[in-house]
């Protein structure tokens, strides 16, 4: 099959790739019964792109009808867009539980910071709410666990916010590599690379909306379960920097690889997980304590290997994954290109592999088709047309290789983990 691979064959599953990603910008109209009503649970800079993206590519299935988040110039950010692109005034809340007692509200987006996921996701399901939740699905691997006897007793659709499997790249990659394009693969090295110049900022260390202050802002709603602190703005705003709320790169960046290599590669959790890394750059008058450079190994049963690491210094190699066949290389950069290289043989080698070419498809704009498309699948879950493409179990194998990297990093030992017992040890 490999060998047989063409231009052609590119070339047809490139179209679909692209006329996946394209779909359409504006769903077919329908009546207002048959769109789900929609509330978020957090609007802050990623809560509002999503509402964004739900609006851009699936106007048609849905109405935002309510919104909650702690800090009130998140929630009237969010107010103002729904009420511009839903041409609808949405209901306000400030503590979360109000808006699942909103009898109106058929499905929620929880877009809080992570340490937040475990409990709002379990009180959505108690509430009888479908969920779309962002990445990680939770803050430790007890929580993640506790969520999934939750969802195993629960009829909720429910999404993760992995967008990569909705990403038309990412699955023609898989098509591909199960067509048998680059032969055996073993080995798959994921990188992300960011740099926070010309700003001077550390990498996560936003600037901070002057009305961001202990008046405007629910502090206790914001800490939940995390330990008690004096207000700090900081802390609230930039709150990907600390462990209480946050495993930093581990559960916001590579969380993402992690499962679309699993999503890739057809393969779950891994066995063994070590990582080293530390806090190497802006370490004066800084008190972030999550990592700034992060690199893991992770091993697989089956003889398979992944190979992660990230630095917020350099932006040179952006971000991406190589999936390495003994036949040849596929790549997906910055979530828009795919990448084919054949491997080079000696000149005796079959004839039709001597003939391969190197190919590349770019589709611009593609991360924000993928989460359109992820949105929409999840519409269409919740409708009972689709199934969601990022299932919490899915959630849960991406999720706990992060955890098991920042064991391993603070412990200094290697994490490994029991798929027969679905527990780990620190070795």
């Amino acid at each position: 099959m490999s060998q047989e691979y063409s231009r052609r064959a590119f070339a047809k599953t490139a179209a679909s790739a692209v006329a996946l990603a394209a779909g359409p910008a504006i769903l077919p109209a329908s009546a207002a019964a048959d769109r789900v009503n929609l509330g978020w649970i957090g609007t802050g800079t990623r809560g509002r792109y999503l509402i964004e993206r739900a609006f851009a590519g699936n106007a048609s299935k849905l109405k935002v009808t309510a919104l909650c988040d702690t800090f009130n110039a998140n929630l009237a950010k969010g107010k103002d867009i729904v009420q511009t692109k839903g041409a609808n005034t949405p209901k306000t809340y400030t503590d979360y539980r109000d808006l699942l007692a909103d009898k109106e509200v058929n499905a929620v987006f929880i877009a809080t910071p992570e340490h937040l996921h475990h409990r709002m996701l379990l009180d959505a399901i108690a509430a009888g709410k479908n969920v779309y939740v962002e990445k990680p699905l939770a803050h430790t691997v007890e929580e993640a666990q506790e969520i999934m006897r939750a969802v195993a007793k629960s009829k909720s659709v429910i999404q993760v916010g992995t967008q990569n499997r909705s990403n038309s790249l990412y699955q023609m990659a898989r098509t591909m590599i199960s067509q048998g394009v680059i032969g055996d693969c073993h080995y798959v090295r994921a990188f992300w690379y960011r740099n926070a110049l010309p700003s001077g900022a550390p990498a996560w260390r936003y600037p901070l909306d002057s009305a961001l202050t202990a008046q405007n802002a629910d502090w206790k709603k914001f800490l939940g379960p995390a330990a008690d602190k004096p207000f700090d703005a900081h802390r609230y705003g930039q709150w990907r920097l600390y462990w209480d709320y946050s495993s930093g790169i581990a559960t916001d960046l590579m969380v993402h690889q992690t499962d679309i290599t699993a999503f890739v590669m057809g393969r779950g959790i891994p066995s063994s997980v070590v990582a080293t890394g530390g806090v190497l750059r802006w370490t004066e008058d800084d008190d972030r304590e999550v990592p700034d450079t992060w690199s893991v190994l992770l091993d697989y049963p089956d003889k398979f290997h992944v190979n992660y690491s990230c630095y917020l210094g350099n932006a040179k190699n952006g971000y991406g994954e190589q999936y390495l066949g003994n036949e040849g290389t596929i790549e997906v950069l910055n979530r828009s290109t795919l990448n084919y290289y054949p491997e080079v043989y000696t000149p005796g080698m079959n004839e039709a592999m001597q003939k391969r070419k190197e190919l590349t498809l770019t589709i611009p704009g593609n991360d924000n088709l993928a989460v359109e498309a992820h949105i929409r699948n999840f519409l269409n879950s919740v409708q009972g047309t689709e199934k969601p493409i990022a299932p919490p179990q899915a959630g849960y194998e991406a999720a706990i290789p992060g955890f098991l990297s920042v064991m391993s990093y603070k412990q200094k030992r290697v994490a490994l983990w029991d798929a027969k017992t679905d527990s780990y040890k620190m070795s």
